[in-house]
């Protein structure tokens, strides 16, 4: 009776922070990209799950390991009954950075946390684990296409992939987006950020794009580039990574949709996504100063003031 109950309740967090939206320009037939929310009230420490959601770890119960993907992940179970994907990685602080800045102004997102110590019976001690929630009744089989999906052309889409550059995110691959579909809409987000805040690598294609590239290196982020400038009524960007060819045709009006987001984050909520991460105070500084510096270069570019050598 109580695991139903403690279900019931998952479920009805999970459908009020994703509600069905009928006026946003991102809601198709197919599904929910973006929906319009009160950037300033947004609190970036605890992202789209609050603090309501957040992992209670006084007693975790290994569910299984989980099969996949470059990173060593177990499926637990926390005290409250709650199912999370514990990610040991890299990847798992700017995951959790990244997926708080995303859901601040508007993008859906999986619900996920930094546990800065995660003990699994059986297992080792794990420091800076990302948790990310499985709820229940939330179908997870089905990949979106950044070419083909009903967003393209749109301000929502365009503004996901500057994000995306503006994240230094290297691994643009459809393997990694996600149509989160729930009893009231289907969602489609961004399921791995991992490899962001980092360098890009130093050549774009399939087989030189691994050399030079970091992840989670905030000296490596801050010394980077990130937009050429304009010509022609579009933003020419500096990223480098699978999928360079996704960046092209992006327009200056579309630059000019997404910093007007942008710039209505505080510094503070832009920190509280780093301090959420479990970064240092160093690194939340470096990582901060540099995300609002591209918010600003951004700003700049979409006004025109930035043309392209």
């Amino acid at each position: 009776m109580k695991i139903q109950i403690r279900i019931l309740i998952v479920s009805l967090f999970i459908s009020s922070i994703f509600p069905i939206a009928s006026n946003a320009q991102s809601v198709t037939t197919s599904g929910i990209l973006w929906e319009p929310v009160d950037i300033k009230r947004q609190n970036l420490y605890y992202g789209p799950g609050g603090a309501a959601m957040r992992p209670n770890l006084r007693r975790v119960t290994l569910i299984r390991r989980e099969t996949g993907g470059n990173n060593l992940k177990y499926r637990i179970r926390d005290a409250s009954g709650r199912v999370w994907v514990a990610k040991i990685a890299d990847e798992s602080q700017p995951e959790v950075a990244a997926v708080r800045l995303l859901w601040a102004i508007g993008y859906k997102t999986e619900i996920n946390y930094i546990a800065p110590t995660l003990r699994i019976p059986g297992k080792k001690i794990y420091h800076n684990a990302s948790l990310e929630l499985r709820p229940p009744g939330a179908d997870r089989e089905e990949r979106w296409s950044w070419d083909d999906n009903p967003f393209n052309g749109t301000n929502e889409m365009a503004g996901l992939k500057i994000m995306m550059a503006m994240f230094n995110n290297w691994d643009l691959k459809d393997d990694n987006n996600l149509i989160l579909k729930t009893a009231n809409a289907n969602y489609f987000v961004i399921s791995d950020l991992g490899s962001s805040f980092g360098k890009l690598p130093v050549h774009s294609g399939i087989i030189l794009n691994r050399i030079g590239r970091s992840v989670n290196d905030p000296s490596d982020y801050v010394k980077s580039d990130f937009i050429k400038g304009t010509r022609e009524g579009e933003i020419e960007f500096s990223y480098k990574g699978k999928a360079v060819n996704l960046f092209e045709g992006v327009t200056v009006e579309q630059g000019r949709w997404l910093a007007a987001l942008l710039t209505q984050l505080t510094d503070k909520q832009i920190a509280d996504a780093f301090r959420a991460a479990n970064y240092n105070a160093t690194s939340v500084q470096t990582l901060s100063r540099a995300f609002r510096a591209r918010i600003n270069a951004l700003s700049r570019a979409s006004s025109g003031s930035m043309a392209a050598e």
